[in-house]
């Protein structure tokens, strides 16, 4: 083989070879863009699919947020709520505490109108012994009255007797003297302890009278207060509303 061939030969290789190598280019070239634009569309669509998850994202942020919003306002009404509540349930509690000072009040006033009852009673009944008793009085002074009577007349009798004796009779008509003087005596006290009777009668009867009235007004009052404590008692049991 001439060096002219073996010349051409190369050449021919060498060309063959410059063409082979341009083909091999081009297909990497090729398969490198289709790289590419796989990849290019692989990123789009993370691209998207990341834009449509923050958007998704952002939607639940705002809703979240709107429902963060609603909580806030239902826990500022509830908190308001609570807050007149809480007031209503002061305002309650100082009525029911004045309401039980009152009933302790009234409570007090109720015992001591008792005990003002159980006085006026206990004096009612030492009245009424009273009157007995002045009227036991009466009775025995009356009697004594006659007693001193017919003492008076027996020793007017006896002064007579005495009179007709004569002298025989003079001690005798002197003690007969005594026993009209002391008959005399016993009449007129007699008669000023009727007339203290009767004065007594008088301030009895009306001290009896006034007992008897402030018994029953103080009976009324009794009763009064004893309603006006079962209303102040259905106040204070009835449930607040």
């Amino acid at each position: 083989m001439s060096v002219l061939a073996l010349a051409a030969a190369l050449i021919l290789a060498a060309f063959a070879a410059c063409v082979a190598h341009r083909r091999a280019t081009r297909r990497a070239l090729r398969l490198q863009d289709e790289a590419l634009a796989r990849l290019a569309q692989t990123h789009a669509e993370e691209q998207a699919r990341g834009e449509a998850s923050v958007a998704a994202q952002e939607a639940r942020a705002s809703e979240a947020s709107a429902e963060i919003q609603r909580l806030a306002d239902a826990l500022a009404s509830e908190s308001a709520n609570l807050a007149q509540a809480s007031a209503a349930l002061s305002e309650a509690r100082a009525r029911q505490e004045d309401l039980l000072a009152h009933a302790k009040r009234i409570e007090g006033e109720s015992a001591r109108l008792k005990a003002c009852s159980a006085t006026f009673e206990r004096w009612h009944e030492q009245m009424i012994s009273l009157m007995a008793q002045n009227h036991d009085m009466h009775r025995k002074n009356h009697e004594l009255a006659r007693i001193v009577n017919h003492v008076l007349m027996v020793s007017l009798n006896a002064s007579i007797e005495a009179a007709r004796a004569g002298a025989a009779g003079r001690g005798f008509s002197i003690v007969a003297g005594e026993v009209r003087s002391l008959a005399t005596r016993s009449q007129e006290l007699s008669k000023s302890y009727r007339d203290s009777l009767d004065r007594n009668d008088l301030v009895t009867t009306a001290t009896f009278q006034d007992i008897q009235a402030g018994g029953k007004m103080i009976t009324a009052a009794l009763a009064s207060v004893e309603a006006l404590a079962q209303q102040f008692q259905s106040k204070l049991e009835r449930k607040p509303t």
